[in-house]
């Protein structure tokens, strides 16, 4: 297939271009500008440059493809923007065409609820609150295969954002790390390759639709990860920090998320796309050596 992707020089979106081109796929990488373009000509895309914002200009990169893929994110307060911008770019492009748009979301939006499906209520914090509009016009659009693809915290191969922050924790009298909250809280993992997989099973798959929550199953508590990051950052221990501790080091929005108790089996993905993941959970990770204090 001809894809379009974006985020391809994110931490997600880089680990979906090796998966979607293992697997023969043509992918136009839709980046920012001529240093990312070298990046992903590099790594054998084809670049174009564009303003994700731009909704016309993107509408037009998507209706050459097959499908079309967005995991693109500033990770800021213009997130929202550029989400709607995508979602409703390849709305204008696929209505009517049957072509398959896979449009990332996060399993933040469900709250605190450790058991988590589809089904689920939506109970979002402030700092995803915009998610769930844009995913249901991509849900709703007609004509077009809309797949939300609701990730958890993604890790893997020394990177990602959450376990580099537990990595930089801060650090007790004694040494150890000073965990999120009292650590007792769950969170839903999975490993980006594993994602990546997903992605493209979703993608080739012309009766995937909908919305799919992927984790691997494993939730651990956040004490049992930060103990193994410890491991990974040459700590004595970790240590249970507290909820007040979390919102002044990270702010009310950020914190309100990583507090979060939460749980995923992704039993969806597994029955319809015989999803399966295959790489060890985060806390083996951090104990195995594959990551390191400068989360290399």
């Amino acid at each position: 297939m001809k894809v379009t992707l974006t985020g391809s020089t994110g931490f997600i979106g880089s680990h979906i271009l090796t998966e979607l081109q293992e697997h023969g796929h043509e992918v136009t990488a839709l980046v920012r500008d001529d240093a990312q373009a070298d990046r992903v000509a590099a790594a054998g895309a084809t670049p174009a440059v564009v303003d994700l914002y731009d909704r016309p200009a993107v509408a037009s990169k998507f209706s050459s493809a097959d499908g079309a893929i967005h995991t693109a994110s500033p990770g800021d307060a213009t997130s929202a923007n550029l989400d709607a911008a995508v979602a409703d770019a390849a709305i204008d492009a696929f209505a009517g065409t049957g072509k398959p748009y896979l449009h990332i979301s996060g399993d933040w939006i469900y709250g605190d609820n450790t058991a988590i499906t589809e089904q689920s209520p939506i109970k979002a914090p402030a700092m995803v609150g915009y998610r769930e509009p844009i995913d249901r016009r991509v849900l709703d659009a007609a004509g077009m295969r809309g797949v939300v693809v609701v990730s958890s915290v993604a890790y893997g191969d020394g990177g990602g954002a959450i376990p580099g922050l537990l990595l930089g924790s801060p650090r007790d009298e004694a040494g150890n790390l000073i965990m999120l909250g009292n650590g007792q809280q769950h969170w839903s993992t999975v490993h980006a390759a594993d994602l990546a997989d997903f992605f493209r099973r979703a993608l080739e798959d012309e009766s995937a639709r909908g919305r799919y929550v992927v984790g691997d199953g494993s939730n651990s508590t956040v004490a049992e990860i930060t103990e193994a990051a410890a491991v990974a950052a040459g700590a004595p221990a970790a240590v249970a920090g507290s909820d007040d501790e979390a919102r002044a080091r990270l702010g009310e929005y950020f914190a309100d998320v990583l507090l979060l108790d939460q749980g995923t089996d992704a039993a969806k993905a597994r029955a319809e796309l015989d999803w399966q993941p295959s790489h060890p959970g985060l806390a083996d990770a951090f104990r195995h050596g594959n990551y390191r204090a400068n989360g290399g």
